[in-house]
């Protein structure tokens, strides 16, 4: 895996929404802390452009993606926010200059297109993190201060309570993954991950509890859960049931799809849809240990 450039004071990064639109009062809180730490902040040109509910047309989406993956002084581009769109406009990008110049891709949710679609055809490492929409969601310090140290170059490692789900182990492997309905959703495309002797982190958001299982089945039946080195679970918020209830938790449907595996699985890891959205590089190796009592991410 190619690890891009860490940021220094001084370096300009760039705010894309290449999903749905922002406004320039929910980016300026982020503006602000990214100049805090030094940064010079470029705006994309179609930034705070609305098209229905996206972040403006597919090509003035594209348009700006592409210009910050073309400009070499951009040391970083930040998704600005999820939701929906990545997926209309990933095969109207070229790679070609980013691949020579490879820079931080950062984001999390609907940005689970790119860290696939790079890790799978490029081999170019991607920070998973807060974005600008709700990078001080309740303030949270820790998440955009664990965002800072991975684009800086500081080491990294995560100690939390094992949670009662959890499934005592020790692996290393390369970390992937992000939402499990985006993964779900690129199945079988060019975009698809390899999760082979991997760690695999996956959440998600809103979504009926029959259809995680659905989605978790994708993953079994399709060999993604079988020779894993780990599995790490971050949030599962805001789960929905049927009036008939589906009669199993998120965290019951999971344990479930991976029986018959042996390797350490960490629940309630402190990523995805939560307040508490710690940085984690995909595409780095990652050592995960789960005890009884505590559970930790050591990243090489």
């Amino acid at each position: 895996m190619i690890t891009p450039p860490y940021l220094k004071k001084g370096d300009s990064i760039a705010i894309v929404a290449p999903a749905r639109s922002v406004t320039i009062e929910e980016m300026m809180p982020a503006i602000n802390l990214f100049e805090e730490w030094g940064l010079n902040v470029v705006l994309g040109n179609n930034l705070f452009r609305s098209h229905n509910q996206f972040s403006g047309t597919e090509e003035e989406r594209a348009e700006d993606f592409q210009a910050m993956l073309d400009n070499d002084a951009i040391k970083a581009i930040i998704c600005a926010r999820g939701g929906y769109g990545i997926v209309r406009i990933i095969d109207l990008l070229s790679f070609d200059r980013f691949v020579e110049h490879p820079k931080w891709i950062v984001g999390y949710s609907d940005i689970t297109i790119f860290h696939s679609h790079i890790h799978t055809c490029f081999g170019i490492e991607t920070l998973h993190a807060t974005m600008p929409i709700n990078v001080f969601a309740n303030h949270n310090y820790d998440a955009t201060e664990s965002m800072h140290d991975a684009l800086f170059g500081k080491p990294i490692s995560y100690q939390i309570a094992t949670d009662s789900h959890s499934r005592v182990g020790e692996g290393t492997g390369e970390l992937i993954g992000g939402n499990i309905s985006i993964l779900y959703s690129l199945s079988a495309t060019e975009s698809d991950i390899n999760t082979d002797g991997k760690i695999l982190f996956i959440e998600d958001l809103d979504e009926y509890l029959y259809h995680v299982d659905r989605m978790m089945l994708n993953l079994r039946r399709s060999g993604k859960l079988t020779n894993l080195a780990g599995l790490m679970i971050g949030g599962l918020t805001d789960m929905k049931d049927n009036t008939i209830p589906f009669g199993a938790t998120a965290e019951e449907i999971i344990l479930e799809a991976i029986e018959g595996t042996d390797y350490p699985v960490c629940f309630g890891f402190p990523a995805g849809h939560l307040d508490d959205n710690r940085a984690l590089i995909f595409g780095r190796e990652v050592t995960l240990k789960v005890s009884e009592d505590q559970s930790t991410v050591v990243f090489k």
